[in-house]
């Protein structure tokens, strides 16, 4: 047997050899009293004893009895709101008197009551000596020389903690939740392309997510594939008196450029970037000497006074059908012009897809979400309005007719009013 292979089969057989310390196991089951402050979501926990200040595993639940294992950020002394920056079981929900096990194989388990496992970190007989939760909210499984064998900075759900990535060859996107009592996934992603971070959504009826949001001309990333893209807080003097918020991009191991997002004037490393629920992407800072509750909203992508975007842009900050302007829902459109806007606005629904059984209503100066960021079929008016009749799913189409470009729509959602009147929208309505 030469030298080489006889250090590679001891290199393999010390990993499979290597295992968890019985004083470093646990096991932990989703029972006893519930926790008494507040949380995000309006929901219930229990804490875990895996802490590391001000980071705590917990069980919590929206809904009775289906309980996400989800890691808190914030402490109970400064009475602030407990947000939840990482998740393991999203939409896999488990019972009372499920268990969490850390074995002495590596593996990190979450079974129901009934024994079906839920999650878990796949990690047996990989190496893996040790659990920690570590001061930045990475939660680690490590080998005996302190390696990571898993990482949960490598799985995000809806959120980026500070100097967390998305990665080619690992995650590369956030998903939005669903809605405050389901914690499933939503409509809303947030994905590292090859030179860029964009925004998608999915609607109802969409056959593929649409774009509604492409920060490309502030930071053009020439060479791609972009590796990796981080979301980091750090110091820009010796004061500690300021605090870059940054998103930082990465192409074939060169740095690609940075996106600032903000500059709060205090030590800002405690903080999460997240996509929420209704498509917009926030940070959120921690900092105890400061706030009243510790929270501070550090970053807003849509605002009603835009650096970046108006909230216009959201595709649905008006629901299911409705005209916004200045951030503001403004009316709902009807084929009796534009109407007093309401959270019941809403398109007739057709009761044929026969061409004889509808016709088109007539809106100017209007833009779809979609329109900003999606280049449209450059095609002839009259036959952007055919493809759209063709197509049972389709509800309306937008043309811009000094580009002559077609966008055909399968939800509408959010219009946006816009001073140039050649932006048209055509909507079907049941004759």
């Amino acid at each position: 047997m030469t030298p080489l292979v006889f250090l590679f089969l001891f290199a393999i057989f010390s990993v499979t050899k290597a295992t968890v310390p019985d004083s470093e196991t646990f096991q932990y089951v989703n029972e006893g009293e519930l926790g008494p402050y507040i949380i995000e979501y309006d929901g219930n926990y229990r804490v875990l004893p895996p802490f590391a200040a001000p980071f705590q595993l917990c069980f919590y639940n929206t809904t009775p009895d289906a309980f996400t294992l989800a890691l808190r950020m914030g402490l109970r002394r400064s009475e602030s709101l407990f947000r939840w920056v990482w998740e393991a079981n999203r939409g896999n929900p488990v019972k009372e008197n499920a268990t969490l096990t850390f074995g002495r194989d590596g593996n990190l388990v979450l079974a129901d009551v009934d024994g079906r496992i839920a999650w878990q970190t796949n990690t047996a007989n990989k190496g893996v000596t040790g659990f920690k939760v570590l001061p930045n909210g990475n939660m680690v499984l490590h080998d005996a020389k302190g390696n990571f064998v898993w990482q949960s900075f490598d799985h995000p759900t809806d959120t980026l903690l500070a100097g967390q990535s998305l990665r080619l060859g690992g995650a590369t996107k956030l998903v939005s939740r669903a809605s405050a009592l389901s914690n499933s996934d939503g409509a809303y992603s947030l994905v590292m392309e090859s030179k860029s971070l964009v925004l998608y959504y999915k609607g109802p009826n969409t056959p593929k997510p649409i774009l509604y949001f492409n920060p490309e001309f502030w930071v053009n990333v020439r060479k791609g594939p972009l590796e990796y893209v981080k979301f980091d807080s750090t110091p820009e003097n010796d004061e500690g008196t300021a605090y870059g918020l940054n998103l930082e991009y990465h192409s074939n191991s060169s740095f690609g450029g940075t996106m600032r997002i903000g500059r709060p004037n205090y030590n800002s490393t405690l903080s999460f970037l997240r996509l929420e629920m209704d498509g917009n992407l926030k940070v959120y800072t921690y900092y105890d000497p400061v706030f009243d509750g510790a929270w501070d909203v550090t970053f807003t992508l849509f605002t009603r006074n835009p650096t970046w975007d108006d909230e216009c842009q959201l595709p649905e900050r008006c629901g299911k059908f409705g005209l916004c302007e200045d951030s503001q829902c403004v009316a709902c459109p009807s084929p009796n012009g534009l109407m007093g806007w309401s959270k019941d606005c809403d398109v007739k629904k057709l009761l044929s897809c026969n061409e004889k059984d509808f016709y088109y209503y007539k809106l100017q100066g209007v833009d779809h979400f979609m329109t900003r960021y999606t280049r449209g079929n450059a095609i002839k008016e009259g036959d952007c309005g055919k493809k759209c009749s063709q197509d049972c799913k389709c509800l309306g189409y937008f043309y811009n007719q000094q580009s002559s470009r077609c966008w055909v729509a399968y939800d509408l959602k959010t219009l946006t009013r816009v001073a140039n009147s050649t932006h048209v929208a055509y909507i079907k309505a049941p004759k």
